[in-house]
């Protein structure tokens, strides 16, 4: 698809436009992932937004609604951060995130990312056979809206996820700032020695990420509560001594953080390296196809020139080292070797990483993807790397202080820029597989994904602070007297700290780790079963269900059920006019940036309940109306969808 109108392609007023959705993008990614753990694609709800708001201001060619959506995407998908940079927190050396060391990081690592894809683009995206599959809806989105003469398909759209939005924000400040409905309803109970827990949240951002994650997904998540609160949880408090004599909530909380957790990561471990490892072949092929491939002097579609590379990726280069630098100044005056080693491995393992992710996101979607699995693998890897240059003297004796402090606060840092070029890179390249069906430059793509890296990397910084302060981390609260049922789970930062502190110090919980491995190789069996039955139960979800808190598998859960029976119902309707993502997409922002917001009133007045109507509902009342709300929420989600019939 040719287009000889360049200079619609890359306009002010679309730089401005997707520079505003990246804000609202970021932070709502942010606050979900600290939340539970995972983020929602923001190419589609991006280019939505983009063909109304353009369309109202004068009309919008394809390739500038598509430059918009890519900045937007990407900066979007750098807020993946929030997998690392809260460990910081956890381990007590920040008690707040520093803007200048918190995104320069972030920009520093997602620029990175969209360099490494810039030599993997022939081979992987315009000579590769992979489907992409978030890359070519994208695609089928803008086309739809272009070739709409009355635009009634991206309005429809946009009408939708402001719906969404207006009636989960309500929703949220009712909750979150006026309590007067619970976020949540648990019942615990025992039977001789064993305790059980049953719990369901009623948050729509949940709701609304259940719905996209999809059936396979939510009902594997529920799955993975069900062996965590309703066989791990009563088998452990029934062999395990009370001795602190808790309340048998109490105990079966202590349990689930201190043994089960534990469990998950090993099942999560096992299933991310079995997602690796069959992907292990392709993924070589396709790397090595890319390294070999030659740019053809007749492609018009060029990308960003070598001397642009170059240049760009030497500044990188020196920020990274500077910012290396300045993180371990105040500690020792011999950061020049650490700091050397965190630019070489960002350089070479980031360029793996980068071909990896980027190959499995066209293979199986950016969804699918399991970033989580390169985390995990790149903590084991920096923390050991560091542990031999410790064992070769090449590291200042103030890195094995106090436990080994430092080295692992250093290796955060270090993983905070991989996470952030592995996440862009595993966006990237389904950004330049949708301007590859829409005819955009590459190089003015590529220019674009830059800047949304550098303008989400500002945002980072504040929303991260704003949410610590105003709900605290599972495991680090910034006040004694904070409401410990509003606390942000943090899950991945939490398993982060968890590994990187076992390494280090030499006290993992191997047993329950081991039991987890074993999990996730009993899950990955079983789901390769199912898969010939035309079934999915996948391991890695099942992981994260053991992992999350339980009030918030269950609602993902519920969410993924309502969006089976909706599509179900509404099965004569092409998937890309799907009113329903739009709605879920607008439930997720919606309360995200209403937390955002709450955590921002908190931080100036240092109350977290300064908007509590006299001092809220009490309970069980507040359970009750908060029940209630949610089910007239799911109720009215699928009579909306299922009114507005296909596009």
């Amino acid at each position: 698809m040719h287009h000889s109108d360049t200079s619609r392609e890359l306009t002010v007023r679309g730089l401005v436009l997707g520079a505003l959705i990246t804000v609202v993008f970021t932070a709502s990614n942010t606050y979900l992932g600290l939340k539970i753990g995972l983020t929602f694609a923001s190419s589609i709800p991006a280019a939505v937004i983009s063909m109304a708001v353009l369309r109202l201001m004068g009309g919008g060619s394809i390739l500038e609604n598509n430059m918009v959506q890519s900045q937007a995407s990407a900066a979007g998908t750098i807020s993946t951060v929030f997998a690392v940079f809260p460990a910081l927190i956890l381990i007590g050396h920040w008690n707040h995130f520093p803007f200048l060391e918190t995104a320069g990081l972030t920009a520093a690592g997602g620029m990175a990312g969209v360099l490494f894809t810039i030599p993997l683009r022939r081979a992987l995206v315009t000579d590769s056979p992979l489907p992409y599959p978030e890359g070519v809806a994208a695609a089928e989105i803008l086309r739809a809206g272009h070739e709409s003469a009355s635009g009634e398909a991206s309005h429809r759209g946009l009408k939708a996820l402001i719906s969404g939005a207006a009636v989960s924000g309500v929703v949220s400040f009712a909750s979150g700032g006026l309590r007067l409905l619970a976020d949540s309803a648990t019942t615990t109970f025992s039977l001789g020695g064993s305790v059980f827990r049953l719990s369901t949240g009623f948050s729509l951002a949940l709701l609304g990420a259940g719905y996209l994650v999809g059936a396979a997904g939510g009902l594997a998540m529920l799955f993975g509560y069900a062996l965590s609160w309703l066989v791990a949880v009563p088998w452990l408090t029934a062999i395990t001594p009370n001795t602190a004599h808790l309340d048998a909530a109490s105990f079966a909380t202590s349990v689930w953080v201190h043994k089960v957790r534990f469990i998950g990561a090993g099942a999560i471990a096992t299933a991310s390296l079995w997602t690796l490892g069959e992907l292990a072949l392709p993924v070589f092929r396709g790397v090595r196809d890319a390294l070999g491939s030659t740019a053809s002097s007749e492609d018009a579609a060029k990308d960003l020139s070598p001397r642009t590379i170059m240049i760009t990726g030497s500044l990188l280069s020196a920020a990274l080292f500077l910012l290396f630098s300045l993180f371990l100044y105040p500690f020792t005056s011999h950061f020049v070797v650490p700091a050397l080693f965190g630019t070489a491995f960002l350089g070479v393992f980031g360029f793996l990483t980068a071909a990896t992710c980027g190959y499995m996101a066209g293979l199986v979607g950016s969804s699918s993807s399991p970033i989580s699995g390169i985390v995990l693998l790149a903590t084991v890897l920096v923390c050991s790397l560091l542990m031999l240059m410790e064992h070769l003297a090449l590291l200042p004796s103030v890195f094995a202080a106090s436990d080994h402090h430092l080295a692992i606060a250093f290796a955060m840092v270090i993983l905070s820029a991989i996470v952030a070029a592995a996440s862009i890179s595993n966006d990237n390249l389904q950004d330049l597989k949708t301007g590859q069906l829409v005819g955009a430059s590459p190089w003015r793509q590529e220019a674009v994904l830059l800047l949304g890296c550098a303008i989400g990397a500002l945002v980072v910084p504040p929303v991260l602070n704003l949410l610590y302060q105003a709900y605290g981390f599972a495991g680090a609260m910034p006040r004694a007297e904070m409401d410990p049922t509003r606390v942000l789970s943090a899950p991945q930062p939490a398993i982060v700290t968890m590994i990187a502190s076992g390494i280090f110090r030499q006290n993992l919980d191997w047993s329950m780790l081991s039991i987890g491995a074993g999990t996730g190789i009993t899950l990955v069996v079983l789901d390769r079963i199912l898969r010939f039955r035309g079934l999915a139960l996948p391991p890695l979800a099942v992981g994260i269900g053991i992992y999350l808190p339980p009030s918030v598998s269950t609602t993902l859960a519920i969410g993924a059920c309502l969006g089976w029976v909706v599509k179900k119902v509404a099965s004569h309707r092409a998937g890309q006019s799907d009113e329903g993502a739009m709605i879920a997409s607008g439930l997720i922002v919606g309360e995200s940036l209403t937390g955002v917001a709450l955590a921002a009133v908190s931080g100036l007045t240092g109350n977290d309940g300064v908007l509590a109507i006299g001092g809220g509902v009490p309970a069980p009342w507040n359970g009750v109306s908060g029940l209630l709300v949610f089910a007239a929420v799911c109720l009215w989600f699928g009579r909306r969808v299922l009114k507005s019939g296909p596009a």
